[in-house]
This record gives structure tokens, C-alpha cells and sequence, in this order.
């Protein structure tokens, strides 16, 4: 008997926050600063956030770019990031619950629905 591995689509959880969600972040050297959500990389359980964790990285000139040091974001991990409650616009836990057979987020905060 062979011991055939599931291959089609790999598991990953659901996650507090997802694209397009305004975040804080809670810890590290960007601590405090708000942004956007631009990428969430699933696999290494990080995000990307709009104008936060900036570094600076240099680039080789190519054909199409003339190179030199550009800044660009770098990842968050999720663990360090705190969803940004829409009706008080303070930092608050996610929830999830049923409504409508369908499992939605909502505040812990405000008890608002998160769309």
C-alpha cells in the first residue's frame, strides 16, 4: 500500500486580517504606525502593509531600470498586526461567528461586522 500525500490544494488557516484591511502594528520598530494592506503572503504567515517597515535595497541596473537603492516594504508577521476597528478607528480583536450559514469577522471591540 502506498501512503499517497494530499497534493491539489494545500490547507491554510483563516487569518485575522486579510488585503485591503487598515491595520496597526503592535510590535517591532514600526510599532504604532497605521497602514493598508497590500499582500498577504499565506505561507510565511506575513503581510505587506503601504508605507510601513520601509527598507532600503539595492538594486543592479538592468535594460529596463537604471538600479541604484530603492525603497520598498518589507513583510510584517501577522502576530504583530492588529486590525483597525471600522466604527471606532482603535485597534481590536477578531471574532468570527455564522450569520447566514456563511462565517463572517466582526469587532470584539464594537461587535460590528467586518467586511
Amino acid at each position: 500500500m502506498e501512503n499517497k500525500k494530499h497534493t491539489t490544494k494545500r490547507f491554510l488557516p483563516k487569518f485575522h486580517v486579510k488585503k485591503g484591511d487598515k491595520v496597526m502594528v503592535i510590535a517591532g520598530s514600526a510599532k504604532g504606525s497605521e497602514g493598508v494592506i497590500t499582500e498577504v503572503v499565506a505561507n510565511k504567515n506575513a503581510a505587506f502593509v503601504g508605507g510601513v517597515n520601509l527598507i532600503k535595497k539595492h538594486v543592479k541596473p538592468t535594460n529596463n531600470s537604471q538600479g541604484g537603492i530603492v525603497e520598498k516594504e518589507a513583510p510584517i508577521n501577522l502576530s504583530n498586526l492588529m486590525l483597525v476597528d471600522p466604527k471606532t478607528g482603535v485597534p481590536t480583536k477578531v471574532g468570527r461567528k455564522e450569520v447566514d450559514g456563511k462565517s463572517v469577522r466582526y469587532s470584539k471591540k464594537s461587535g460590528e461586522i467586518i467586511k
